[in-house]
């Protein structure tokens, strides 16, 4: 199968992962909505942290293609887990 494609369908599991984390900490430990907890999140300067727990499930899906062999995909995974970490470092900073 084509690299590029392999490493495309890693990188939106990657961020599909990290949206379904991000939405599941959210539903589970918050007694707001999602709306009001992300509201509540960017007021606090908490957003960074709630990414970085949503992007939990990144680990699971990287380990998981690493486990079927599936390299490429991990290292789309891996992606955006960087991309992520930067959007939380551009919340931490700015």
């Amino acid at each position: 199968m084509n690299t590029k494609k392999e490493v495309i369908i890693g990188f939106l599991v990657g961020i599909i992962a990290n949206t379904i984390g991000t939405l599941a900490y959210i539903l589970l430990f918050s007694d707001l909505s999602i709306a009001e907890t992300y509201k509540a999140a960017v007021e606090s300067d908490h957003i960074g942290s709630l990414l970085a727990l949503g992007a939990i499930l990144n680990l699971i899906a990287f380990f998981l293609f690493l486990k079927i062999k599936r390299d490429y995909r991990a290292r789309g995974v891996l992606i955006a887990t960087l991309l992520t970490a930067l959007v939380i470092l551009y919340y931490k900073v700015f």
